[in-house]
């Protein structure tokens, strides 16, 4: 097939590889009849198929074909489960086929840097291990059906407020270590037929014409094959576009880019051989998605319907459970409050917007489970489109409340409160769902809150419940799956994957979100998410991976394959955990590492390892990790290379974050000898530290500038942090020019 497209190329003009490099509508690549070349359909749906088929838009406003509407991948990556992840993707791509749609755009795989951005509930993590992961295993169950991923935002692109034109200003260890490493296993692993290119800027060039991620970065050190595409818009001027590494501008721009891709090739300011690389990579994908077709495809809404209820099960996060108040399957009343509970918050706004092929009633669905023996008792509590607190709403709650043993509240953020195309400005629900929680707990002292968001949310009522549930925007299944947990069907599994913090002013990106005028500057550097509460020891809500459970679990027998090794080996990581309660379970076993003594500025622990186990009560499984060179390095920005340094690194085995249960070490030695120059302006304690300028200093008689000194301490400081060339001048004539000449020759040879 690459000498046929080869011949393809051959046989086109100019003005026909140039069209061919932008869409011919909102959703589809141009065709070229005379040569066979067909078009393909690409839509929106990183968690379910949004194709339209009427009036067009990139903003979910228009509908779309029934599709089922999966968790929203802020929600999903809590399962922390990969082979799910996998099925979630494999059931999009079946869908996408039996649509004839040939690439779906997802997953989003930018970082959670701040609670506020608009869109977090269409990305996974704020941790690039665990986002990068989870990604990958999506491309690979979408692909796994012949149907092409589209891997966004590329890249650091976390905010909405003015993202088609913000400057995100990042240094190059930061945006190595998580903006990119969030991308980098996605990319290498899952191996996506297409990459978006994110609307902003990033360092001062708009992405789109951002040859540095494009193509030095994308491209030639990771490997990709595939195309870039922009976001639908995401053009700034396409003839710069293409030069940097940008294949097929998305939608049509109605011959616009086409025209300057044509005089930009004839004025010789891009060579006609770089267009051609680019319409090779479109060739290749496009018949790639032809070869893929499956004729007649269908699918089981039913199936996937059901495995939208798994995933939405597995994903919600038990935060609180006070006097073990849940499950409550033997409860003889209950209030069901809260409007949500009829009219659910689901799915996120924007693109992703899916139309569901059905959607569940929480409220019935907790019907059907609870049966005759549980008398329901329902109240709205609050309007669904307004925040107002409303009195009559607000005491027909209450009264339900009385009447019942248990309350479950329904609560969260409507859509309003966030979506595509703007941030929040705070961490608060609505007042009348915050007054509605206060007033329920005034009359009831079993409350339980069943959460509906997409982020992060303060809770200053967490005091006054005995039970929290995050259940996220759970898809059209969720009311099923809460059913399931409340009454006990299931135990609850999920783990948060990101932290939730008391206060919007703890997060680390508090005083640069979202920017000043055109810039946004990351000064947080790589303290993003739990990196930055563990580190400064800022105590969070709720810690990144925490999460409760109806059964309980024993850590036991951590196990090192070898205590020492060099940083190009692997080392094998092995821990057992037991079910030690009665009901099965399953249990995220998460494993970090921490570097025990660094010369540079590191997280206290990074998440190096992640497995779901489920167990039966009383089974015991033995969890497996291997760690190779990237578990222990930084990036060093002068060798432009992962880097380690040598030493002792702690293996730390926990239920999250926070909580850490099993520890053990191990030496890692380098490979890598970093040679440090030393100049005039090097500091004496510089020296001191070479062996051979420490060496040369002693025998020179220099006693006042080694550790056996007598010196104050305050003294010895001061002179181990004096530059070499103010020694010179300042030290009548101890140490002068014609030494420091001298030693440096020395010390650099």
């Amino acid at each position: 097939m690459s000498r046929n497209i080869k011949e393809l190329i051959n046989e086109m003009t100019l003005e026909e590889k140039a069209i061919l490099c932008s869409g011919l509508d909102f959703w589809n690549t141009k065709a070229i009849e005379r040569l066979g070349i067909p078009s393909i359909m690409m839509t929106d749906g990183p968690h379910g198929l949004r194709k339209q088929v009427g009036d067009t838009d990139h903003l979910g406003i228009n509908k779309s074909v029934p599709s089922t509407c999966f968790p929203s991948a802020a929600g999903l990556a809590c399962s922390w489960d990969k082979d799910l992840v996998n099925k979630v993707g494999g059931a999009i791509g079946e869908e996408c086929q039996a649509e004839n749609v040939a690439i779906v755009l997802g997953p989003g795989a930018n970082i959670k840097r701040s609670p506020l951005c608009g869109r977090n509930f269409e990305y996974f993590s704020e941790d690039p291990f665990l986002s990068s992961k989870l990604s990958a295993q999506f491309i690979k169950g979408v692909q796994s059906q012949g149907v092409g991923t589209s891997l966004k935002h590329f890249a650091v692109n976390n905010q909405e407020y003015k993202r088609m034109s913000i400057d995100a200003v990042v240094d190059e260890r930061t945006l190595r270590e998580i903006y990119l490493a969030s991308f980098e296993e996605a990319v290498k692993e899952g191996q996506p037929w297409t990459v978006m290119a994110a609307y902003n800027k990033v360092n001062g060039d708009y992405c789109s014409e951002n040859k540095k991620l494009l193509t030095e970065v994308l491209k030639e050190e990771w490997g990709f094959d595939g195309l870039v595409v922009t976001d639908w818009g995401g053009i700034n001027e396409r003839d710069f576009g293409l030069a940097a590494g940008l294949d097929l501008e998305m939608p049509s721009s109605g011959g616009i880019g086409d025209n300057k891709i044509i005089e930009a090739v004839k004025e010789g300011r891009i060579s006609e051989d770089v267009l051609d690389q680019a319409v090779e990579r479109l060739l290749k994908i496009i018949f790639k998605a032809v070869e893929n077709k499956q004729e007649n495809a269908v699918y089981s809404k039913e199936e996937h319907h059901a495995l939208a209820r798994e995933a939405a099960r597995e994903s919600m996060v038990l935060l609180k459970n006070e006097d073990n108040i849940l499950p409550i399957n033997e409860v003889e009343s209950i209030a069901v409050i809260g409007a949500f509970a009829k009219n659910p918050r689901y799915q996120g706004g924007g693109s992703s917007h899916i139309n569901p092929t059905k959607l569940d009633s929480i409220y019935e669905e907790l019907a059907k489970v609870a049966g005759d023996k549980t008398t329901l008792f329902f109240a709205n509590g609050y309007a669904l489109e307004s925040d107002e607190v409303n009195e009559i709403l607000i005491e027909e709650a209450v009264e339900a409340a009385k009447q019942a043993k248990v309350a479950v509240i329904f609560a969260g953020l409507p859509e309003r409160y966030e979506s595509e195309g703007f941030d929040r400005k705070h961490l608060s629900i609505p007042d009348n769902h915050k007054i509605l929680i206060e007033a329920v707990a005034e009359v009831q002292n079993n409350v339980i809150v069943v959460l509906s968001n997409g982020a992060p949310i303060e809770m200053p009522w967490l005091d006054r419940v005995k039970g929290v549930l995050e259940g996220y925007l759970g898809g059209q299944a969720l009311g099923g799956a809460i059913a399931d947990l409340l009454f006990g069907h299931t135990s609850p599994s999920g783990k948060l994957a990101e932290t939730f913090p008391k206060k919007l002013i703890h997060n680390p990106s508090y005083l640069n979100f979202p920017g000043d005028g055109e810039t946004v500057e990351y000064r947080e550097g790589i303290f993003v998410g739990y990196r930055h509460y563990d580190t400064r020891d800022v105590e969070p809500l709720f810690p990144f991976g925490y999460g409760l459970s109806y059964t309980s679990f024993e850590y036991s027998d951590l196990q090192v394959e070898k205590k020492q090794i060099k940083d190009d080996e692997t080392i094998t990581v092995t821990v057992k955990i037991k079910n030690t309660g009665s009901m099965t379970g399953k249990e995220v076993v998460q494993l970090y590492v921490r570097d025990v003594e660094s010369t540079i500025s590191r997280p206290e622990k990074e998440l190096k390892g992640f497995e779901k186990v489920s167990l039966q009560p009383g089974e015991e499984k033995t969890v497996t990790f291997e760690l190779g060179k990237r578990a222990f390095a930084y990036y060093n920005v002068k060798l432009k290379e992962w880097h380690v340094e040598t030493g002792t690194f702690d293996l730390l085995v926990g239920t999250s974050s926070r909580n850490i249960l099993l520890r053990d070490t191990v030496d890692v030695e380098s490979t890598v000898t970093i040679r440090k120059l030393l100049t005039r302006n090097s500091t004496f304690g510089e020296l001191m530290e070479h062996p051979v300028g420490a060496e040369m200093m002693k025998a020179m008689g220099q006693a006042q500038f080694d550790g056996e000194s007598s010196l104050g301490a305050g003294m010895q400081e001061m002179i181990m942090g004096t530059t070499l060339h103010n020694a010179a001048v300042m030290s009548n004539g101890l140490f002068t020019e014609e030494m420091l000449k001298g030693i440096l020759q020395a010390v650099n040879n």
